[in-house]
């Protein structure tokens, strides 16, 4: 059953009781799911959500990889499937497609996003797709295994694993160093 907007205002939701200093950055998403947009169709180009994550390694680094189309160092993520049932499961799925580790190898660290980032995307004409943000969930995994060998080379042109305050947002820094402790 595919990933229902009353998932994602409920994610969204739980996620602000916890951290309500993110509500002013999440105002806009809040006032879209009022107008019952449908945010986890990627044909919403107001905004669309998409699941990303944290995968957090043997040596406590971070995997980044190499995006094709932005050609920048991002977080694995991505766009919600019809057979994605939660946005965590999404965030799974997108981690193992682009890196290649099995999900066998892959432990949630809680089951409710660690972050939620609006983003925009540059417009792909190719796509035929204007210029749109991403509500990104991000959620927080931990593996043991380091080999990345496996890349979608359709979307992922490398990998590398960084420390922790590697990563841009200071605040998901943060956050991702308070849930390791």
């Amino acid at each position: 059953m595919p990933i229902s907007t009353d998932h994602i205002r409920t994610t969204l939701n739980g996620y602000l009781g916890v951290h309500p200093e993110d509500k002013p950055d999440l105002i806009p998403v809040l006032e879209l799911l009022e107008t019952d947009a449908d945010i986890a169709s990627r044909k919403e180009f107001r905004a669309h959500a998409t699941a990303g994550a944290i995968l957090v390694g043997p040596d406590s680094r971070i995997l980044h990889i190499r995006h094709l189309a932005l050609d920048t160092w991002l977080l694995p993520g991505g766009h919600l499937e019809p057979e994605d049932d939660t946005l965590q499961t999404a965030a799974l799925r997108e981690l193992c497609e682009e890196t290649g580790i099995s999900s066998e190898s892959v432990v949630s660290v809680g089951a409710d996003p660690i972050d939620i980032d609006v983003h925009p995307i540059p417009a792909n004409t190719a796509k035929g797709e204007p210029d749109h943000h991403h509500v990104d969930f991000r959620f927080l995994f931990r593996t043991e295994a380091a080999d990345t060998s496996a890349l979608q080379t359709e979307e992922v042109t490398d990998s590398v694993w960084l420390p922790v305050d590697a990563l841009t947002s200071r605040k998901l820094g943060r956050k991702v160093s308070r849930a390791l402790r």
